[in-house]
């Protein structure tokens, strides 16, 4: 009964100052988004799930817009973000004398373009890409495959990050 009570009081604490937990902190011009992607990737699911906590409706390419509702006309997306190439690189950059792999380079490239419905551009075809590089031994190889997963994971975090504040850096939707 006691931790309850501690608990309860902490929590009063919490609100009374101001705190809440962070978000994307970004707004955006627009209230719903048409996602047009081949696949979904981390990066798609990521993009995604930051735009819903940031209260944008996403809606898929497949998926219709929202069913009428007594009346209520179906919700139709205020922009288009088209994914035109969302793909990870694995590159060698050297190698040793005896032809085993020293060091390579990691790369994410995401290409996109944002459009109204009508068809106008609101950011034109872009690429962000993220690079990397890393450092390989054949005798740590579950190592190097944990790093390599890292640094994708990051790489991942980066690319939605930018993507999200050229979202958010368009003004108006006229």
């Amino acid at each position: 009964m006691r931790g309850l009570a501690v608990g309860a009081l902490a929590v009063t604490a919490l609100a009374g100052c101001g705190f809440q937990l962070r978000g994307t902190g970004l707004r955006f011009a627009f209230r719903t988004l048409r996602l047009q992607a081949a696949a979904d990737t981390d990066v798609i699911d990521s993009l995604r799930a930051q735009l819903q906590a940031a209260g944008v409706a996403v809606l898929g390419a497949s998926q219709p817009a929202s069913p009428a509702v007594a009346g209520v006309t179906p919700m139709a997306a205020d922009v288009i973000l088209q994914v035109l190439q969302d793909q990870r690189e694995r590159v060698v950059v050297s190698t040793t004398a005896a032809g085993q792999v020293r060091e390579l380079a990691l790369r994410r490239r995401f290409r996109f373009v944002l459009r109204t419905p009508a068809g106008r551009e609101l950011i034109p075809p872009t690429e962000l890409l993220q690079e990397r590089e890393l450092s390989f031994s054949e005798t740590v190889v579950l190592g190097k495959e944990a790093e390599e997963a890292l640094l994708f994971d990051d790489m991942r975090a980066a690319v939605v990050r930018q993507l999200l504040v050229r979202l958010a850096a368009v003004a108006s939707l006229n």
